[in-house]
């Protein structure tokens, strides 16, 4: 994804939101402090306007896999998932709208801006999958950085930031590794040059980037 692509994306995001509070301009967002879970009913769908929630599952054995990432502008929903059981947690404060699925139907504007931000969440998915058949751990991780560079990223003169902190452990969770090992990777990554920190954030510089995006079309 180029930088060009990447501000369409926020200034779609944007538009839509303003549309929201413009509709809702009477009606409060519910805030949610990072790590709350989010209560779900089944009747209501929820969109995202500011902040990112962590879409997840909890295994009978306690483990944990994570779904999605879904931020601003973003739909989720027990009504859009087979799982279950399906847990939100707000990764960084967050603002939702929660909106009724008969106030939906009866929106064709809202319908319409709900699937061009549901069809990513699709995109995030098949993506998702599509990592999971990297054979080689490195790669996974590369692929999942660039995801979440593309979905959550800020350009800088530096590179790409990810504007959001996942814990090594969270890293490994999804991509199917242990912790030490993305810490190791993260490390090799930096000492090639391939990625950057700065102040905690994690930074692709945008040359590495799109070469590797360059390679991984073409293979």
């Amino acid at each position: 994804m180029s930088v060009s692509q990447l501000t369409h994306r926020t200034r779609s995001s944007d538009q839509y939101i303003a549309l929201l509070e413009q509709l809702y301009h009477e009606r409060n967002l519910t805030q949610f402090a990072a790590g709350h879970s989010i209560p779900l009913r089944r009747s209501e769908i929820y969109i995202i306007c500011r902040g990112i929630v962590q879409l997840h599952t909890i295994h009978p054995d306690g483990s944990e896999t994570l779904l999605a990432l879904a931020g601003p502008s973003m739909p989720f929903g027990l009504n859009l998932t087979g799982v279950s059981p399906y847990w939100a947690t707000a990764l960084t404060q967050v603002d939702v709208l929660p909106l009724a699925m008969a106030e939906l139907e009866n929106s064709p504007t809202l319908m319409a801006g709900l699937f061009s931000h549901l069809s990513r969440r699709l995109q995030q998915s098949e993506a998702w999958l599509a990592l999971s058949g990297k054979r080689l751990v490195a790669d996974r991780l590369r692929q999942l950085l660039i995801m979440l560079a593309q979905e959550f990223g800020q350009v800088e003169p530096q590179g790409v930031k990810l504007t959001i902190r996942l814990t090594h452990h969270q890293l490994a969770t999804t991509i199917g590794t242990t912790r030490v090992t993305v810490t190791r990777l993260l490390r090799d990554f930096r000492r090639e040059g391939w990625l950057k920190v700065h102040q905690r954030y994690l930074i692709l510089p945008l040359g590495m980037l799109n070469e590797t995006m360059a390679v991984s079309h073409r293979a």
